[in-house]
């Protein structure tokens, strides 16, 4: 029976994520459709305050729905944190599976998008939410693995603070160019070197507390 739960959670969740990413791409299309009739590019075009509010409104919202089925599918703080990276990892992944789909858009990786509005918008090249939409899915499908097993998985504080360190090292690579963002200029060069710095702290991060929950746990994962 519990092995049923387990496996109907993450199959849940993720129908879940994937369907709630294609809701997300459709906005965008219809979006697209009304400020970019020939394509989307930068410089941006300004959106009036009463759509940007609305849109920002509704990525909180998405978040808050994401929040919402981990808390819902875990019963710790840390499972329901892992849930909520898994989730997450699916529906950024597949929000661009979808815009694919529907527009054949991106036509590369490496193509620059809008990638959130809050605090200020974040911008950059495909690949760097994909990257970190895959680490966060599979450290996500790791974690829940372990609760499922029988471990408590509890960070560490290095882990803590490498972790925190990668995301504002990401986080500023993706808000830097508030030309771009904020004064429909063209943007500057993505720093992907801030990319891979980020990646790496997050995967050392992670490696850090599970060498130590495996240790330090009895049986083996």
């Amino acid at each position: 029976m519990a092995d049923n739960t387990y496996v109907g959670k993450i199959v849940y969740a993720t129908v879940f994520s994937i369907s709630m990413a294609f809701i997300e791409s459709a906005v965008v299309v219809y979006l697209r459709a009304l400020y970019y009739p020939d394509g989307f590019s930068f410089p941006l075009k300004l959106m009036t305050n009463n759509l940007m509010g609305i849109e920002v409104l509704r990525e909180g919202a998405t978040i808050f729905m994401l929040l919402s089925v981990a808390a819902l599918a875990g019963k710790r703080f840390w499972e329901r944190f892992a849930y909520f990276i898994f989730c997450f990892g699916i529906w950024d992944i597949f929000y661009y599976v979808w815009l694919k789909f529907l527009i054949d858009w991106p036509l590369s990786i490496v193509e620059w998008d809008i990638l959130f509005l809050i605090p200020l918008p974040w911008i950059g090249p495909v690949i760097a939410p994909i990257t970190i939409s895959v680490l966060m899915l599979i450290s996500g499908m790791v974690i829940v693995r372990l609760f499922h097993r029988g471990y408590d998985f509890k960070p560490t504080t290095p882990s803590v603070i490498l972790f925190l360190i990668g995301s504002g090292i990401i986080l500023y690579s993706f808000m830097r160019d508030t030309g771009a963002t904020l004064h429909q200029q063209e943007p500057m060069p993505y720093l992907y070197k801030l990319l891979i710095i980020g990646a790496m702290l997050y995967i050392t991060s992670f490696i850090i507390s599970y060498r130590r929950i495996v240790h330090t746990s009895r049986g083996i994962v």
